[in-house]
């Protein structure tokens, strides 16, 4: 799910945090991409009359298509990817785990009924709804990759906190996932959409988590309590709080105790607001900040792209999962190609971020101080306007 309505918050307040940008935009970079949330798009996304592919064996090969070929489309465009599957869910995200469960089996039996009486849109509806990514499909995309010579490493816990401990320590250039949460695991850059297909036409999006601070004018501590009070996957949101409400009151409190205080203390927010028993922000606040990674200098996080391995591909997606062998060889000889050819590197490449000094820090910090506060300015000086409009009598001039 990641955070509700969080790329809604940032394209309204800090629209310079995103870039819009072609593929070929991104040649010669390294990315890391969360593995479960391209399996789960492509196994939505390859279809065909609307259902998911599948061998002659009826076993679904959607989601090795999806991973074959548009892991091909990036390297094509000179792009090195690393793929990060997740590990065990923190147990904070059972609960979540438990209501897509729930989810998912009402949408099977929604299936079942619209195959009986529904129409073809409604079970190609609850069709969707049904997917879900098994350790099979895991296991497949991992046996694919290491014959494609693409690397991959299964994460402790949640991948994009892996993919973000990877970016800020420079292994790659950026987190790829549709899940917006990365940016709550202070990836320096979030890229959207790099795992689409071609004929979806969309363009990829690089958000860049430092403007987004600025833009919202915001700490990072105030921004992961401001994406907690939006909706995470840790914790159920608290009722009737919305997108502008949420940044409304970490901006007038500034953090989320104090929301949460006066929520159970002034008598008109308990009116309006119902905070959930035991809400265990604090928790979720720590798995923001303390994610169970492996370090970027661990052995396993030391990644080599190789030769790809043709006879192996011919064996796995030819003799055992059906494709078409002419496609499997070109696909195979583009590859290989890849690998072969020295490719020219990158501008931005040959130079490195310098880390900020102390006193440059104290000095974002009182930036990001003065904004908030002129925002809040602008807020009140608006609400006595519109209350001066209100008090105006009619027909005034």
């Amino acid at each position: 799910m990641g955070i509700k309505a969080l790329f809604s918050v940032i394209k309204d307040e800090a629209p310079d945090a995103i870039k819009e940008g072609d593929i070929k935009n991104q040649f010669g970079r390294k990315v890391a991409i969360d593995a479960s949330m391209s399996i789960y798009s492509f196994l939505i996304a390859v279809r065909s009359d609307g259902q998911q592919l599948t061998n002659e064996d009826g076993t679904t090969t959607s989601h090795i298509m999806g991973m074959f070929y548009r892991t091909l489309r990036m390297v094509d465009h000179g792009i090195k990817p690393l793929y990060v599957f997740d590990g065990a869910p923190p147990k904070l995200k059972s609960g979540e785990l438990a209501k897509r469960f729930q989810r998912k089996q009402e949408a099977q039996e929604g299936l079942e009924e619209a195959k009986e009486t529904g129409t073809a849109e409604d079970v190609e509806k609850f069709s969707r709804r049904t997917v879900r990514v098994t350790r099979e499909h895991n296991a497949d995309c991992q046996r694919l990759l290491k014959l494609m010579g693409i690397p991959y490493i299964v994460a402790p816990t949640e991948a994009e906190a892996q993919c973000a401990v990877l970016a800020r320590a420079g292994k790659v250039y950026a987190a790829a996932s549709e899940d917006m949460d990365t940016l709550c695991f202070n990836t320096p850059i979030l890229l959207r959409h790099l795992t689409f297909s071609e004929q979806r036409k969309m363009p990829i999006l690089e958000v860049h988590v430092d403007k987004v601070l600025e833009g919202l004018g915001m700490e990072r501590e105030q921004f992961i309590d401001l994406c907690i009070l939006l909706g995470c996957d840790y914790l159920d949101p608290i009722p009737k709080v919305g997108p502008s409400t949420a940044l409304k009151l970490i901006r007038d409190h500034g953090t989320l105790e104090k929301v949460v205080n006066w929520m159970k203390t002034d008598p008109k927010a308990k009116e309006r607001y119902t905070v959930p028993d035991d809400w265990p922000f604090e928790d979720a606040r720590d798995l923001f900040f303390n994610p169970d990674v492996r370090q970027a200098d661990d052995p396993l996080c030391d990644f080599k792209w190789e030769k790809p391995d043709m006879d192996g591909l011919i064996k796995f997606l030819v003799e055992e999962k059906g494709f078409n062998e002419d496609r499997v060889r070109s696909a195979g000889q583009r590859l290989e190609k890849s690998t072969q050819v020295a490719k020219q590197g990158r501008l931005d490449g040959f130079f490195q971020v310098v880390p900020k000094t102390e006193e440059q820090k104290k000095a974002h910090k009182r930036k990001l101080e003065e904004q908030n506060e002129a925002k809040k300015k602008k807020l009140k000086e608006e609400k006595k306007e519109k209350a001066k409009a209100k008090a105006k009598p009619r027909g005034a001039a």
